[in-house]
């Protein structure tokens, strides 16, 4: 979470290197998904660190910038929810819960939607460090994943599972005791039976 300006300074250049782009003129005009990130991480900036009047209005305005740029890409992103390194491949819908939290490190791709259990809404999943959550996922209930962690395209995700591995299908189950960094590591980023794509 940030807490402070340079809290706020490390979690752009995480970011913006997870997204691997460069922070030239054309990226920060022209590059949606970097601007959203920015927006968002500048709103939570302010969320945790502005006070009184003015940081009342600071956050008012950031909040109607997240939620516009947010509405244009299809993104309900909450703040305070990703650590630092968060890469958003595309664009398109997203939904996460207020209540999740999600470590650093996590490539988030189009049509996941992280939500809530039924009961009372309250309880979301919790997901540690260097996590790949592929195309379609879904992920609700008071569920934990470890780091390392995979989720296949189309995933349902309704239980916890540990770290290092990689899990897909419907309901979510273990295929593979290898999780993103190890394919990461081996340039092997879209195998594991077409589970992973870019």
């Amino acid at each position: 979470m940030i807490q402070s300006k340079a809290d706020y300074k490390e979690y752009l250049e995480l970011d913006l290197k997870a997204l691997g782009i460069n922070n030239n003129l054309i990226n920060r005009f022209m590059h949606d998904i970097w601007k959203y990130q920015r927006l968002l991480r500048r709103y939570e900036y302010h969320i945790n660190c502005s006070h009184g009047i003015l940081g009342k209005l600071t956050k008012l305005y950031f909040r109607y910038r997240l939620l516009k740029k947010g509405r244009s890409l299809g993104f309900s992103i909450p703040p305070n929810v990703f650590g630092s390194g968060l890469s958003i491949a595309h664009a398109g819908t997203i939904v996460v819960n207020k209540n999740a939290k999600v470590g650093k490190n996590c490539r988030l791709h189009v049509c996941v939607n992280i939500g809530a259990d039924i009961s009372d809404g309250t309880k979301a999943p919790t997901i540690g460090n260097d996590c790949y959550i592929g195309p379609g996922a879904k992920l609700y209930g008071n569920i934990y994943l470890g780091d390392n962690v995979g989720i296949g395209a189309n995933a349902v995700v309704n239980k916890s599972f540990g770290s290092n591995l990689t899990i897909a299908g419907v309901p979510a189950k273990e295929i593979s005791s290898k999780g993103p960094v190890d394919y990461r590591a081996k340039s092997d980023w879209q195998l594991i039976k077409g589970t992973f794509c870019e």
